[in-house]
């Protein structure tokens, strides 16, 4: 009996399939895949012509933009080299007459620590000199004063 309710159930179902293919069934659903196609074909064209407007249009323009932009860039990087270039030969500049100004100072401030050291000499010799008379004049006054002594003891 089972054998025979599974054969009648192939068989029904067997003859709904080939309804479907031969019948409504299979047209509607073929007209549903060719709809679905030609939405499908629209939307491929209507991404087609936007990427060939993008391509034609678009771009270009950003492309120009984008050049103009790093036109400005570069502009303004080559000015601002330029700006530390000359700021850098003024200081090179600068150093350099610093460097001589600070040589020929020197060399002033050489020849007046001579000039100055030859004066200290001559005030030196001349403390000398007035230390050595005073030490001779007190020397005298030590002699005369023991002379004095000496003769008042000697009463």
């Amino acid at each position: 009996m089972y054998l025979m309710d599974r054969k009648i159930w192939y068989m029904d179902r067997f003859q709904t399939n080939v309804q479907n293919w031969t019948g409504t069934g299979w047209k509607r659903e073929r007209t549903t895949k060719e709809k679905r196609g030609l939405r499908e074909l629209r939307v491929l064209e209507k991404l087609k012509s936007m990427v060939s407007e993008t391509n034609n249009q678009t771009l270009p323009s950003c492309q120009e933009a984008m050049h103009n932009s790093l036109n400005q860039a570069l502009q303004t990087l080559e000015t601002a080299n330029h700006k530390f270039c000359r700021l850098q030969q003024r200081e090179q500049e600068e150093t350099e007459l610093s460097g001589n100004q600070l040589k020929t100072d020197e060399i002033k401030n050489k020849a007046q620590r001579e000039l100055l050291m030859k004066e200290l000499e001559c005030c030196q010799a001349e403390v000398d000199n007035k230390q050595r008379k005073a030490m001779e004049h007190l020397k005298e006054q030590y002699t005369e004063m023991e002379k004095d002594l000496s003769k008042c003891v000697s009463f």
